[in-house]
């Protein structure tokens, strides 16, 4: 009777799904096209039932169970034909291609069009229910590897008010650096990337790494999406390689770091063809 049991276990808890979801229906097939409208939410335990260490932010309690997160940037038809910069719209899901957040940018036309990639602004995170979980903070600031003051920033609330880690670029003459903050602006975490970060035919990799820069613990990839994508739209897609131990907050805080990343390195629109 229990290994009965036990086999009754495992057939609901099949590899590559996650602990939790619904069982999959046996002619799903997992491939790389994922119809934009699947959402996902997962079984979340009922409230109060988790130890009174795991206090998630709200809304944060899907991240604890990735390590893999995806953000694919939604292309704007009607920038794309102008040339214009249009409001960024990102779709975020799990390795399995559902949504479980969205990301609108919230900016100013005079902004996008005179600031281009510096421009200051805020990206709101919903989840699949339209509750606001992160918020993204960008002031306008310089970028400049022979400017060492006045670099890049985040500032990541989660939930929005409450302020729970910071995105900092750091000055280095060769490579982009970056450092991933807690509440009270101390290190935990540093970003390094590429000198050369064009990424014309392969993947652009930027590597998590641990304060000292001796371990590498993770990485934000922006993924190649061949020639006529990256030339001809401003669509990004990349993905975030973290521990699924990773705590929450620093997870949102990658996020944040990945639409910096994508601000600096990876906007660009037929305007600047």
């Amino acid at each position: 009777m229990a290994s009965t049991d036990a086999q009754n276990h495992k057939s609901r808890d099949p590899s590559g799904f996650l602990p939790g979801a619904p069982d999959p229906d046996p002619s799903f097939h997992v491939s790389s096209f994922i119809p934009r409208n699947q959402l996902w939410q997962p079984d979340l335990p009922p409230p109060g039932s988790l130890p009174p260490t795991a206090n998630l932010p709200p809304g944060l309690e899907y991240l604890s169970q990735l390590d893999l997160i995806i953000i694919h940037q939604q292309v704007e038809l009607l920038g794309m034909i102008l040339g214009t910069d249009t409001s960024n719209k990102y779709e975020i899901k799990n390795s399995l291609g559902q949504r479980i957040y969205f990301a609108v940018e919230e900016s100013i036309c005079f902004n996008r069009t005179f600031c281009s990639t510096l421009r200051s602004c805020t990206l709101s995170i919903t989840d699949n229910s339209g509750r606001e979980v992160i918020t993204v903070n960008r002031p306008l600031r310089c970028n400049s590897c022979w400017c060492p003051c006045y670099l890049q920033e985040l500032e990541i609330e989660a939930p929005p008010g409450t302020v729970v880690g910071y995105v900092a670029q750091k000055w280095d003459p060769l490579l982009p650096k970056f450092a991933i903050q807690n509440a009270n602006k101390e290190d935990i975490l540093k970003i390094v990337g590429p000198c050369a970060t064009c990424g014309c035919f392969g993947d652009v990799d930027f590597e998590v790494k641990t304060i000292n820069e001796k371990l590498t613990i993770g990485k934000i990839s922006k993924y190649w999406s061949g020639f006529v994508n990256n030339v001809f739209t401003n669509a990004d897609n990349f993905g975030i390689h973290v521990p699924a131990d990773l705590d929450v907050t620093v997870k949102a805080a990658m996020i944040g770091a990945c639409f910096l990343l994508d601000f600096m390195f990876f906007e660009h629109s037929l305007a600047g063809l």
